[in-house]
């Protein structure tokens, strides 16, 4: 099943080329900037700030997000899309949540620089190994604030 979204507006452009379909089809680097990206870097954040309510949040979102993209597209490359996630999030976002549940900073960073791994060898095991995650170094949400309120 793929994810679709309505354009109301004529894309025929009337230059003689081939209309423009009217239906917008996200495809998976779509999904992974606008949907994980984000997600990934709010999940540092969080947990830098020890809001681990705010990083169980973010990293159950990942989850879930990624449970969505499989559905939407459910092949990627020849390979399955659930059986990549499986392999290079799965247990990283299990680590995640041990290290949250447990409020340990230390564990956290382990188990976020194992997820940040594990999307770069998603990366590299589909033909995508000039996407480089890293552990982000600055705040790219300024207009957020992640520590928590009693903080």
């Amino acid at each position: 099943m793929m994810t679709t979204i309505a354009l109301a507006a004529d894309r025929s452009g009337g230059d003689g080329q081939k209309p423009e379909p009217d239906v917008y089809q996200p495809v998976t680097s779509d999904l992974m900037n606008a949907f994980i990206q984000p997600r990934h870097i709010k999940l540092w954040l969080a947990g830098e700030a020890q809001n681990w309510e705010y990083a169980e949040y973010e990293r159950h979102n990942i989850g879930g997000a990624l449970r969505r993209l499989a559905t939407a597209i459910p092949t990627y490359q020849g390979q399955s899309t659930d059986s990549l996630i499986t392999a290079f999030a799965t247990p990283q976002l299990d680590a995640l949540e041990t290290s949250i549940k447990a409020k340990d900073p230390a564990a956290f960073k382990t188990a976020y620089e194992g997820l940040t791994a594990g999307c770069n060898q998603c990366h590299q095991a589909t033909g995508h190994g000039m996407v480089i995650l890293k552990t982000p170094t600055a705040d790219s949400f300024p207009d957020q604030i992640f520590q928590t309120a009693n903080r």
